[in-house]
């Protein structure tokens, strides 16, 4: 069984970078992700900010967030997540400017498990799961972008 382990996958998408960052905030994801709806305990308002902390999913999945690092100028976030029960994690993102219709993101996240139900979650992220899943968040930025009128139409 797994107890541990780091991934990370880069990912290029079809808008600029002043677009794209914002969309890897609690309050951005709402925008792309089916069924992402975070519960802001701090502030209220979701704002991302250091400190900040929010909870998503619920039952075993009930996971909490706290933004420990942003960097907005540098287009970089950071956050810790705990499902308890299960895992502990860190989740990075790092936005790179490659060109005035293009974002490069590279994704990273750290695990490590805090019981069976966390080392068989970890188990299945294997490094094929991990792009796949991540790859699955590049077409559904680039068609929110495209249906938003924000991504490159070359």
């Amino acid at each position: 069984m797994t107890s541990h382990l780091e991934r990370s996958h880069r990912i290029d998408l079809a808008g600029p970078i002043e677009r794209v960052f914002p969309l890897f905030t609690p309050m951005g994801e709402t925008l792309w992700v089916d069924g992402w709806n975070p519960e802001f305990l701090h502030p209220r308002n979701g704002e991302t900010q250091e400190g900040m902390v929010f909870r998503t999913g619920q039952g075993d999945e009930l996971t909490l967030w706290a933004c420990t690092d942003w960097q907005p100028k540098e287009h970089r976030v950071r956050y810790v997540r705990v499902t308890p029960g299960s895992r502990f994690g860190f989740v990075e993102v790092t936005c790179l400017d490659s060109g005035p219709d293009g974002t490069q993101a590279c994704i990273a996240y750290t695990f490590t498990a805090l019981g069976e139900q966390g080392q068989s979650y970890l188990s299945k992220l294997t490094e094929d799961a991990f792009r796949d899943m991540i790859e699955t968040w590049k077409v559904e930025i680039n068609a929110w972008l495209l249906k938003n009128g924000m991504a490159n139409h070359a």
